[in-house]
């Protein structure tokens, strides 16, 4: 008899029974690494929906920023403009006011170069002096000037605070 047919006739012999083992073994595992496989590619499918979902966002942010980007410059150009014109009106209403003063100063130096017109009531003049206005009494001139009234008195000796008329001038001291 030949080898072949007398070891498959031998009772003894355990090697079928481990071929068979091990290709159960076998067809465990590979379904195990099926199972796995089919969740890792789930896995790898939600990651590049995500991926995706990424690149999107990304793109939405850079235009978002470059909007922000011009967004800024325009205002910053739009303020600048505006501060300009404030600071042109500031000097044309600058230019203003010292044509204004200008003239009340020659209007204040008019009266005396004409010698009989009445300097304005209820100002202090260039020269230091008050010209008493309608309803002036020494008390309302003194609170106006915040000066005491015996102070305004000492300056201008003689003065009698009863006979006050308008357009009279009296002397105001300095502080």
């Amino acid at each position: 008899m030949d080898t072949l047919s007398r070891d498959s006739n031998g009772s003894g012999s355990i090697l079928p029974l481990v071929g068979v083992i091990a290709g159960g073994l076998a067809l465990v595992l590979s379904i195990t690494a099926l199972f796995k496989l089919s969740t890792l590619q789930k896995a790898v499918a939600a990651h590049d929906a995500e991926i995706a979902k990424i690149a999107t966002l990304e793109s939405d942010v850079r235009a978002t920023a470059t909007k922000a980007d011009a967004d800024v410059k325009s205002l910053r150009s739009g303020i600048q403009t505006t501060f300009d014109q404030v600071g042109a009106e500031i000097g044309t209403i600058n230019a203003k006011i010292a044509k204004i003063e200008e003239a009340q100063k020659a209007r204040a130096a008019a009266p005396a170069a004409k010698g009989g017109a009445a300097a304005p009531t209820g100002v202090l003049n260039a020269d230091g002096t008050y010209t008493i206005g309608s309803g002036d009494t020494l008390a309302k001139v003194a609170r106006k000037f915040a000066v005491k009234l015996d102070a305004i008195e000492a300056e201008n000796p003689g003065l009698d605070p009863a006979k006050l008329k308008v357009g009279q001038k009296i002397r105001i001291p300095r502080k």
